[in-house]
């Protein structure tokens, strides 16, 4: 979709690009962010995309027509060259595949040809194209949005469900260890919603692991409260189809518990309408600029709640891929021939992800809330806590949402022995609207926090209106 791919990380002739041509600059920001997964090709192109087009010598493969995004695709980035790629990035393949146009015989092949080692037509075939190691990919992606009339392939509950699941099973055949992740609704809007996601669920529990969520955020009101309260939006919709996850669970008489994959979620507004425009007026461009959000500091914010949110919700929530990555409605940013930059919402994205792996606390506040049109009883402060996997940090995550006013912290942490401070850093004293830019790359960026310290066992301080804080305590280990 857009510069993605072409020009956001492959770029051959760039300066920085590799024999591969993948472009350094972008990968050096990925690395950064330290992402465990990445989902591919995923979107609405998955539904009408042949993977069999991005294999093989470059110069055989055909170029065709993305009807999602009337666009031209070359087929110079395949299932070879990702995986290529995800190496590189220090990051797994989550790959999914079309079941809008295509069905099971396609994606039993397309497993076949990625993860079988050799004897076969399809694995003999990617032995021959040079791969001999299996890619070995773990999780698959039971197509994309099937609840979405603007989806090609299009299909009931009932009628995707069935699918789904007969291809899980297939996957399943394959390998038993494999995870599918079925389709649940493209956002909580749907007047499918929430009964797509019980049909569908009620066809495929006991064979697949995940059920997709989307959704996307935005400001057209121009009214930030409003705005940081779609966080609880965010809340309210993986509580109702948690329920909806029970219900079916007990319906089946099942002791398998299906897990949320959040597999797209970002903000959204800010071309929205101008891209819906663009896209109806070209004539089939090779990778245009597409959906390339510029966010200010107001979305940072946004992204930090949401992402705590999901901390908060890891129960349910296994896996939340934000999209994208790089260039369309993404963290990273590139220039064609030129550099890459990180947006301001790089960064919280950053501190969950190489400081939010481990065990989610309960964090249970005592402060001032507010109202909004999205919700009711926002709190100004919004917290998170993670225990580190060793045992020995706790990253604190909190938010002030508060237009003009200081929040005073004063956070207990009885039961975790002696305690420092190993790190705290935060993003504050900017306007909502600045931005990272090209010319102006670190206009937001985080800085050495201040203002907050232990006292009698307590983390204690004032946090500063529109601020976001990244604190890591270390622990005694024999408490």
């Amino acid at each position: 979709m857009g510069r993605a791919v072409y020009t956001g990380i492959y770029e051959p002739g760039h300066e920085t690009a590799d024999k591969n041509g993948f472009r350094q600059d972008t990968l050096e920001l990925v690395r950064g962010l330290d992402v465990p997964i990445v989902r591919y090709p995923g979107g609405n192109f998955v539904s009408a995309y042949n993977w069999e087009d991005g294999i093989g010598p470059r110069d055989h493969r055909p170029t065709r027509l993305d009807l999602a995004w009337r666009t031209r695709e070359t087929n110079q980035m395949g299932v070879n060259e990702f995986a290529d790629w995800a190496k590189l990035a220090n990051t797994e393949m989550m790959l999914a595949m079309n079941l809008g146009s295509r069905g099971l015989e396609d994606a039993r092949n397309f497993l076949e040809y990625c993860n079988h080692p050799g004897g076969t037509y399809w694995s003999d075939l990617r032995k021959s194209h040079g791969y001999a190691d299996p890619h070995d990919v773990r999780i698959w992606c039971l197509g994309n949005e099937m609840d979405g009339p603007w989806q090609v392939g299009h299909k009931t509950a009932r009628d995707y469900g069935h699918l789904a699941n007969e291809v899980s099973k297939a996957f399943k055949y394959f390998d038993q260890s494999l995870e599918t992740v079925v389709c649940g609704s493209s956002n909580d809007k749907m007047k499918t919603y929430p009964d797509w996601e019980a049909t569908v669920l009620e066809e495929s529990y006991d064979s697949v692991d995940y059920i997709s969520l989307h959704k996307y955020f935005g400001n057209e009101e121009k009214d930030t409260l409003n705005y940081f309260g779609r966080a609880e939006e965010l809340d309210r919709y993986i509580v109702t189809i948690g329920g909806v996850i029970d219900y079916i669970k007990a319906k089946k008489r099942s002791k398998k518990d299906v897990k949320i994959c959040f597999d797209e979620w970002n903000v959204w507004y800010h071309d929205r309408k101008t891209d819906d425009q663009r896209i109806k007026e070209w004539d089939w461009p090779v990778a245009p600029a597409l959906l390339e959000e510029v966010y200010n500091f107001e979305d940072a914010l946004l992204i930090a709640s949401l992402l705590n949110v999901f901390i908060r919700r890891s129960d349910r929530v296994k896996i939340a891929c934000m999209a994208q990555l790089v260039n369309v409605i993404a963290p990273i940013l590139t220039r064609e021939g030129g550099p890459a930059w990180a947006q301001t919402i790089y960064y919280p994205l950053q501190f969950a992800s190489k400081h939010g792996r481990g065990t989610a606390l309960n964090v249970s506040v005592d402060v001032p809330r507010y109202d909004c049109d999205v919700s009711q009883d926002v709190p100004y402060l919004d917290a998170s806590a993670v225990q580190a996997e060793d045992g020995k940090s706790v990253a604190i995550f909190l938010i002030n949402r508060h237009l003009d006013s200081d929040l005073g912290l004063d956070l207990s942490l009885e039961g975790f022995g002696e305690t420092s401070v190993i790190e705290h850093v935060e993003l504050s004293g900017h306007k909502l609207e600045d931005r990272n830019s090209i010319d102006a790359p670190d206009t937001v960026t985080p800085k050495k926090g201040s203002g907050i310290g232990l006292e009698d066992g307590k983390l204690a301080g004032m946090l500063k209106p529109l601020s976001y804080h990244m604190i890591r305590i270390s622990l005694d280990a024999s408490a």
